[in-house]
């Protein structure tokens, strides 16, 4: 079997020619006193194989050793049956054996917890497989969609000295003889890198040491951040709600066999593709929740889950909440001047319970304020005196959001849980394997 040139089960689904070689694990496997049936499995599907005892008794014997997870060349004719899982099956007339596989340790029916232990091998299963092309889907659709508008790609380094979204949450490392902390965002430095690129974006890993064990947060994951000089508040939210329609529409485009997979609605998310994201004020929010839904939720107070769960539900689509309660933002989002006490900032909130998935702001020119900002916080000014040069020489208008993928990720695939939306999920609790 070393000349044949193989082909992906995909691909020979597709092709005229019904003979056919293949490459894979098994996936499932039964066995009786005539056949044995081998679910064969490679990256891109699933197929039922069949070998007859009567028809190939050395091949049949060589079968019978198959275990989960075996790796296998396989030759044999693709004919249509619709009992077979993918409505194929290959009558196999050539079988070769690549390696047996020791007792598979995931069987059916595990607890959460055992399959996250094991995630190395339950990364193979179908569910996982599904997500991780969602996953590349959304990755690619990013680049596109800000490469196709003008941005240029920014990195920024992953060592910082400072902290931007809350000193409690960082990560702190040995650095030589010195500490650093790891990212918690590009931001600042993108917001050097628009004096010179106009429009920016990125995408990489952010860490954040939040001591949270709910099934929304990771210590470490996926932002795709971007900033653009002389954009306001009222510009940047629309390229989030233009940015989020693109994504879906991509994963509709390329995945629908993995949403089918995942058992997502797929109608729905062709409605939020087409669906206009309204924009309202923190005020409005607070509004709608305690009047509507009888919360009574204090004006300054921050939404949590549920409160935001109840306002992308009382619309059913994305919508975006600006103008929340200053004094609750960074010291980076500046007061708005019509209202002080409102700060010209953003979140986006995905419905069916996944709450924000977007969140930006117009960013401060105001170094006096934020200087007595950071003062309140406990941080020392001084260790921000390159960022405040920013506003020293040639400061303009900018803004820019963060979009968490796996978030994103999480909502598009229905998930229960973002740890499945990432390969190896890192958590309070969980650092290997």
């Amino acid at each position: 079997m070393k000349d044949l040139k193989y082909t992906t089960i995909e691909e020979s689904l597709k092709q005229e020619d019904s003979n056919v070689n293949l490459r894979g694990w098994v996936y499932r496997e039964r066995k009786s006193n005539k056949f044995v049936f081998i679910v064969l499995r490679d990256e891109s599907d699933i197929i039922q194989c069949v070998i007859s005892k009567a028809k190939s008794p050395e091949i049949f014997e060589k079968a019978e050793k198959l275990t989960i997870e075996s790796s296998v060349k396989i030759s044999g004719d693709l004919k249509e049956d619709e009992r077979a899982p993918t409505g194929y099956e290959v009558s196999v007339s050539d079988l070769q054996i690549v390696q047996i596989a020791e007792p598979f340790p995931i069987t059916e029916h595990q607890s959460p917890e055992l399959l996250y232990d094991n995630r190395h091998l339950w990364i193979r299963s179908r569910k996982l497989n599904a997500i991780l092309k969602i996953r590349h889907t959304v990755v690619g659709a990013i680049h596109e969609f800000f490469r196709s508008h003008g941005y240029y790609k920014f990195d920024a380094p992953i060592f910082q000295p400072n902290q931007s979204e809350g000193g409690a949450t960082l990560f702190e490392v040995k650095y030589f003889d010195d500490i650093t902390y790891l990212s918690q965002t590009w931001q600042l430095y993108a917001e050097a890198g628009i004096f010179s690129l106009g429009k920016i974006y990125n995408m990489g890993p952010t860490f954040r040491a939040e001591k949270s064990k709910t099934s929304r947060h990771l210590s470490e994951f996926w932002m795709a951040e971007m900033e653009a000089a002389w954009m306001q508040l009222d510009e940047v939210t629309e390229v989030a709600k233009d940015e989020i329609r693109f994504i879906v529409k991509e994963v509709l485009k390329h995945n629908k066999k993995e949403l089918e997979i995942l058992e997502r609605d797929i109608k729905l998310l062709e409605h939020y593709t087409e669906a206009e994201y309204p924009t309202i004020k923190y005020s409005e929010a607070l509004d709608i929740l305690n009047t509507k839904y009888k919360m009574n939720v204090p004006w300054g107070k921050d939404l949590r889950t549920m409160e935001e769960t109840k306002i992308a539900e009382h619309f059913k689509v994305p919508v975006v909440v600006t103008h929340y309660p200053t004094e609750i933002m960074g010291f980076y989002k500046p007061p708005s001047e019509e209202n002080p006490k409102e700060a010209l900032c953003f979140d986006m909130l995905a419905p069916e319970r996944y709450c924000e998935i977007v969140g930006g702001s117009e960013r401060s020119l105001l170094l006096e304020n934020m200087i007595k900002r950071l003062e309140a916080d406990g941080e020392d000014p001084k260790n921000y005196e390159w960022y405040f040069e920013l506003r020293r020489y040639g400061s303009v208008p900018h803004s820019g959001y963060g979009l968490g993928v796996e978030r994103v990720i999480m909502w598009l695939c229905g998930l229960d849980n973002i740890k499945d939306a990432i390969p190896f999920p890192r958590t309070m609790l969980r650092k290997a394997p």
